[in-house]
């Protein structure tokens, strides 16, 4: 797998937290880990607020209407 080097900067404090517990050879495993953790749930999350939103009466009919408009827009006027 092809990597990526970044730089983060963190709070003291978590700072401090990571090099207690994890160590050194680990650390780029670690957040790797935890941010594709906490991606994985933020796009589960957007996923079920979509499923939500498709489900609802009232977004459906937007929709609708939404798709009753024509697909051609008229250009924006400059204005001089």
């Amino acid at each position: 797998m092809a990597t990526r080097k970044m730089t983060f900067t963190l709070p003291e404090s978590l700072a401090t937290r990571l090099a207690k517990r994890i160590p050194s050879r680990n650390r780029s495993r670690y957040v790797s880990d935890a941010i594709a953790a906490r991606l994985n749930d933020r796009e589960r999350q957007l996923a079920k607020s979509c499923e939500a939103a498709n489900a609802n009466a009232d977004v459906a009919r937007i929709e609708r209407d939404m798709d009753a408009l024509p697909d051609t827009m008229t250009p924006a006027r400059r204005r001089g």
